[in-house]
């Protein structure tokens, strides 16, 4: 005789599906002795920022001025104009293939120099320079670079 076609994964789907509608079944009935109001139906946002299922306290509230907020990038002011001139070290410099690299004396970041953009004489490792920054096809390059003393 043939065994029946019931394998293991059907009957635990079959759980899962009877479990299911128990689960909605029992919620539904919860929610009409709670005069049609689900508890978990409410979700606060506390003092903190956080997500609690209880009202915050009124106490802790903040009042804050609807002007204060600013929805977006906020607009430039005078003097948010960073210095375009930067200051720096000659890392390396390779005289014969005309390039180089520049690091910021005050972030980690490393600029590539042509010998094309210097003005004044020739680079050797070590120099203090000044120079501005552009974009380049590759990222961005110190241009007009000149030595300091």
């Amino acid at each position: 005789m043939a065994r029946p076609q019931e394998t293991f994964g059907k009957k635990e789907r079959e759980k899962k599906r009877l479990k299911k509608a128990e689960d909605k079944r029992k919620k539904r009935e919860a929610k009409k002795e709670n005069g049609g109001v689900d508890r978990n139906e409410f979700i606060y946002v506390n003092h903190l920022g956080q997500l609690v299922d209880t009202p915050p306290d009124p106490s802790l509230k903040e009042e804050v001025d609807v002007g204060d907020i600013v929805l977006g990038i906020p607009k430039k002011q005078d003097g948010d104009e960073p210095d375009p001139i930067h200051t720096g070290f000659v890392e390396f410099f390779d005289a014969s293939k005309g390039f180089g690299f520049i690091k910021d004396a005050d972030t980690p970041e490393k600029y590539f120099v042509h010998i094309s953009e210097v003005r004044d004489g020739e680079l050797k490792e070590g120099n203090k320079v000044s120079y501005e920054i552009e974009k380049g096809q590759k990222g961005w390059n110190a241009v007009r670079v000149s030595k300091l003393a």
